[in-house]
């Protein structure tokens, strides 16, 4: 597996190594020697899947009191992946990072506890996978709003209107969010 640092502090974009022949690939998606080798020891405690339509966005999420760091793949489909530095001691505080994540590509990020994450779905369908470092908390859950003014985020949309749960539709501006100290 091959780390490449994001413009992010602390986040990694990963790459596993593809053994494929004229039946199929074989990866190691995690390695919990090897993510400590590239500067990840985290212990992840839950895993969560999710599959959505096109045009889905979900985010940006973060648990203030049970930050979450996330490491998230995609197996089926193709997502724009996104974070956004909430910690106010971070160099990068308030800068986000973009990447295309898909089942064909294979790679994944690493989110580091402390930074809002959301996704859109560009493909058809996704089948989206990430471990976590904490437990989800619904009640700590905080949404900043996906096409905050300042963030400034290109979403790739083109001329589709995202589909947003009622929650998302509530995230507030990044200037009202709560961050991390």
């Amino acid at each position: 597996m091959q780390a490449q640092q994001t413009t992010i502090q602390d986040a990694l974009l990963l790459t596993p190594k593809v053994f494929g022949d004229q039946r199929g690939f074989f990866l190691e998606s995690w390695n919990k020697g090897r993510l400590k080798e590239l500067g990840i020891g985290a212990e992840f405690v839950q895993d969560n899947h999710s599959r959505s339509s096109k045009g889905v966005l979900r985010g940006l999420h973060y648990q203030l009191k049970n930050p979450q760091g996330k490491l998230v793949r995609v197996v089926s489909g193709k997502v724009l992946d996104v974070i956004v530095d909430l910690r106010q001691t971070s160099p990068t505080f308030g800068q986000h990072y973009t990447v295309e994540l898909s089942g064909e590509n294979h790679r994944q990020l690493w989110a580091p506890p402390g930074v809002a994450h959301g996704f859109v779905v560009l493909s058809d369908t996704v089948d989206f996978l990430y471990k976590t470092t904490g437990y989800y908390a619904p009640e700590d859950e905080h949404t900043i709003i996906w096409n905050d003014g300042d963030l400034q985020i290109d979403w790739q949309l083109g001329d589709l209107e995202p589909q947003l749960s009622a929650k998302d539709k509530q995230g507030v501006v990044f200037q009202a969010a709560k961050y991390y100290k």
